[in-house]
């Protein structure tokens, strides 16, 4: 396999070089990632060969979170916020190169960065014509989680995690 950049593409050993269904054998199942962490983290502490191990999610969904609502004042602030680093940023490397060594561009550069910044937060607001009035955040989340390991060390795997949900030695939640 070539990169387009010339030469061999050199992918992570271990890994697939496609996306591919998991394989092995299911040695747990957990309501939560962090569950399944934990359990992956007992399976490591034990001394279990954790490379033939796999966290799978389940029954994926899309979670969108409402944050807040979308306001002009805070389509400007966040505009103006955004756009001033950026500001700050051509500023600073402005003023590297300026002779006389003064703090001018840098101010230039906050000052136009935070008005450019201002115009596209309201700009892009304007078009969706009040269509999204709200700010989100989206995560992707599983159902459920399930731990799989390949054969030849399934039935230990097994067991350490049974240790585990008993609260045996080293285990417990």
């Amino acid at each position: 396999m070539t990169n387009p950049f010339g030469g061999q593409a050199r992918p992570a050993p271990g890994l697939p070089q496609l996306p591919t269904p998991p394989t092995g054998w299911p040695v747990g199942s957990y309501a939560t990632y962090e569950e399944a962490q934990r359990a992956v983290d007992h399976l490591a502490d034990s001394d279990f060969p954790v490379r033939d191990v796999t966290i799978v999610g389940v029954d994926l969904m899309l979670v969108e979170r409402v944050i807040g609502r979308l306001t002009w004042g805070r389509v400007l602030a966040s505009g103006a916020a955004s756009g001033a680093w950026l500001g700050l940023f051509v500023g600073l490397l402005l003023s590297l190169f300026s002779p006389d060594g003064s703090f001018l561009p840098i101010l230039v550069g906050l000052g136009s960065g935070a008005v450019f910044g201002m115009v596209f937060a309201a700009v892009g607001y304007g078009a969706s014509r009040g269509r999204r009035d709200f700010q989100s955040a989206s995560q992707m989340v599983a159902g459920r989680y399930d731990v799989l390991c390949e054969p030849r060390n399934a039935e230990q795997a097994r067991e350490l995690l049974a240790k585990l949900a008993m609260g045996g030695p080293g285990g417990g939640f």
